[in-house]
């Protein structure tokens, strides 16, 4: 004999997985063909294998440096969603930097925002991250969003279903 529960998930489990993959953003970036599908820790290890790769990549910036002629930003990478949002609250995939032409205004990319880039790898630079020494992987940026808030939470459902009885104390 199946429960009320097993009826309720088989009759409403799959209208809820459409309705929540319906609500989420389409990708910002369309992949290029010629698109290496690794992450920032992988290229940190075998810079060699992956010159001149197209990599979307995501993450939080550390921050920001403005040079001569270009400016780095230094990106603590995550996985990202389906629409290309980086996955703030999973483990981190390494550090790479964006190299950007021109000044890049440091409050346009503020520490602590998430970002996500298209770009072309340019090799890798050694340094540090606090005392530990770190390979960090190159990318010449194509096209960069920093995400707002408001954007991170479109397509996230406040909805939950579930079965049982709770008790909440406000």
């Amino acid at each position: 004999m199946h429960s009320t529960a097993h009826y309720v998930c088989r009759l409403f489990g799959p209208l809820a997985a459409v309705v929540l993959v319906a609500c989420a953003p389409a990708p910002i970036y369309k992949a290029a063909p010629s698109a290496v599908i690794v992450t920032p820790m992988q290229v940190s290890q075998t810079p060699e294998r992956y010159t001149s790769g197209d990599v979307i990549w995501g993450g939080r910036i550390v921050q920001v440096t403005n040079l001569s002629d270009h400016s780095e930003v230094e990106v603590l990478a995550y996985p990202l969603d389906n629409s290309q949002r980086p996955k703030a609250n999973d483990s981190g995939n390494g550090r790479f930097i964006v190299v950007m032409h021109g000044y890049v205004e440091p409050l346009d990319y503020p520490s602590g925002s998430l970002i996500t880039v298209s770009g072309k790898l340019n090799g890798s630079r050694a340094g540090k991250v606090g005392e530990a020494d770190y390979v960090f992987p190159l990318v010449n940026v194509a096209q960069s969003h920093v995400w707002t808030q408001k954007e991170m939470q479109q397509g996230r459902s406040n909805v939950s279903f579930g079965l049982g009885v709770g008790v909440g104390i406000h």
